[in-house]
């Protein structure tokens, strides 16, 4: 439920960030035309644009991140970290036994 409405909010911003980028690349295409900025100004400030916009969505996407680890934690959800780190811990352990559950696992399958 939740990530579909990070996704309806991410498809908003995206609509949002398409349609700003048309009308900034059409305002710079306009002070081309009227010789208030060089082709090369113009190519700079578009690349800058884009640019800032990469990194924006970068720092949108850890944001992201970092809210669906909180929102994991709150309601009691193991994140993959948490279950990997599990995963570590009890390999160690059956090392340090000789034994392995999954081999134990499917030991008892096999009888039942």
């Amino acid at each position: 439920m939740m990530s579909d409405y990070l996704r309806k909010g991410f498809l908003l911003g995206l609509g949002a960030a398409v349609s700003g980028k048309e009308k900034f690349e059409q305002k710079v295409k306009e002070l081309v035309e009227k010789n208030e900025l060089t082709q090369e100004q113009a190519r700079t400030v578009l690349d800058n644009f884009i640019e800032k916009g990469s990194t924006k969505k970068d720092e949108w996407d850890e944001r992201s991140r970092e809210k669906k680890k909180d929102l994991a934690r709150e309601t009691g959800l193991a994140t993959t970290d948490d279950i990997d780190e599990l995963r570590a811990r009890i390999i160690v352990l059956e090392d340090k036994l000789g034994v392995s559950l999954e081999e134990e696992a499917d030991t008892e399958e096999e009888q039942n």
